[in-house]
């Protein structure tokens, strides 16, 4: 099975780091798109209290429970604290939106065993997976 198809097809936990209230932004457009696919979108913006009706976390070690995935929409100088907090929570899967690429995070997720995915977008990725 192709591995973005896997991703799509067995994690269903997706926190977005560097969501946003605002329709016009892309993090909030992926979101709401993911949500309305059927998965549990957890919204991380410490400026928010709530997005889509979810609460908003500081930061994914605030996160009660388990994530699948961390969709990253945030300036590369950002990400490697972000995949560290990551490996902490032991996600699955890192996923960096395109502008959020990272290669020296990308490489310490992949050493810590976590599947990374670079310069696609979630969304764009997503349709046409059975």
């Amino acid at each position: 099975m192709d591995p973005i198809a896997k991703i799509f097809k067995e994690y269903k936990t997706i926190a977005v780091v560097g969501a946003s209230d605002n329709p016009a932004r892309p993090s909030n457009q992926v979101a709401t798109y993911l949500q309305h696919q059927g998965f549990r979108v957890i919204p991380v913006n410490p400026r928010l209290a709530r997005v889509h009706g979810e609460t908003c976390y500081p930061d994914l070690l605030s996160i009660p429970e388990s994530i699948d995935v961390v969709d990253i929409f945030r300036n590369p100088a950002f990400v490697s604290e972000i995949v560290e907090q990551a490996i902490t929570k032991q996600v699955k899967v890192v996923w960096m939106q395109p502008g959020a690429e990272n290669h020296p995070a990308a490489q310490r997720a992949e050493q810590a065993g976590l599947q990374v995915v670079m310069s696609l977008c979630m969304m764009t990725a997503h349709p046409g997976i059975d």
